[in-house]
């Protein structure tokens, strides 16, 4: 069974930075692609970045050039790199694995998808 634990949350202030890690377990990781969602309160959880087993990325325009994912493969464990992170970045995020990463991150979500827990991020001053 494929399961993932995220970590690293907490308060940060406007224009800080901050790193997410999803630790997994009962799976190769490198076989997978993964995805990391968020849900701001009062709206639907969406696709922040994905990253597939060869390390190709793709993230939705609010975060480009923001956020950085990553993967190594040997620990297991998937990243978030947040920098320069806004009110709106506000949200609990969702580490997911099996996804598929496409392009559009309507289509990250599918039936096999393994979600963890979610880990809370608030920015603000």
């Amino acid at each position: 069974q494929l399961q993932v634990v995220e970590s690293g949350g907490g308060l940060v202030q406007p224009g800080g930075s901050m790193r997410l890690s999803c630790a997994t377990s009962g799976f190769t990781m490198a076989n997978y692609a993964m995805a990391w969602f968020r849900q701001a309160p009062g709206k639907e959880r969406e696709g922040v970045s994905c990253i597939n087993s060869r390390a190709r990325t793709v993230y939705v325009d609010s975060v480009k050039g923001r956020f950085t994912i990553s993967r190594d493969n040997a620990k297991g464990t998937m990243y978030l790199q947040m920098n320069s992170l806004r009110p709106e970045d506000t949200a609990v995020y969702y580490c997911a694995a099996n996804v598929e990463c496409m392009e559009n991150p309507l289509y990250w979500v599918n039936p096999d998808i393994s979600w963890g827990q979610g880990t809370l991020i608030t920015v603000s001053s």
